[in-house]
């Protein structure tokens, strides 16, 4: 059978038995995927930390915050590259998407002690002028001073534009782009 757009694809038809043998196969194998996942996920909390020593500043709509003030009395800051370069004039059309939902979530995340941010290289008036056009209701948009990324998941080794490679992902590849995604996870002791 084809749908109206042509994207389904023929099947099988079988008895409601027969149906039910298969449906069960696959959710033990779900159940052990999920076993999988679990496992993995706690292999990842279980990863050591790294101590921030150097002291970024970065500009945002309260002026020039460090680092540890972004945390605003938490304990834990998310921070979430939105990719919008400077003159970019729009911001990518997935975080753009993803910013859409950061409110709904960040109503929930400072009574769980966490403090939720954005930051982007563009310049300050090009981000506000941004959110205004699209709608873009953005808790908080701070902009990096220095390349912040240098030191978190996403690393642009020093030159690695004109290198033509780029530090992504844990390892040097090729240079893809100015702007590419991340989202940094941050604890701050007393």
């Amino acid at each position: 059978m084809e749908s109206k757009t042509g994207l389904m694809e023929d099947r099988e038809i079988v008895s409601k038995a027969d149906w039910l043998v298969a449906r069960k196969d696959l959710l033990t194998r779900e159940k052990e995927f999920s076993r999988q996942h679990d496992a993995l996920s706690a292999a990842r909390r279980s990863l050591p930390w790294v101590k921030i020593d150097k002291k970024y500043v970065f500009d945002g709509p309260k002026g020039k915050e460090t680092l540890a003030e972004l945390f605003d009395g938490r304990s834990q800051l998310i921070v979430y590259h939105f990719m919008l370069g400077p003159g970019w004039g729009e911001g990518c059309k997935s975080c753009s998407y993803l910013a859409d939902h950061f409110d709904g979530a960040n109503r929930h995340l400072p009574h769980r002690d966490v403090t939720f941010v954005v930051i982007s290289r563009a310049p300050l008036s090009e981000i506000e002028a941004y959110q205004k056009t699209n709608g873009l209701a953005l808790q908080v948009v701070v902009i990096a001073r220095q390349r912040i990324q240098l030191r978190l998941s996403r690393l642009v080794h020093e030159g690695g534009e004109k290198a033509n490679k780029v530090y992504y992902n844990y390892g040097t590849g090729e240079f893809m782009s100015d702007e590419l995604p991340s989202l940094s996870v941050f604890y701050k002791e007393d």
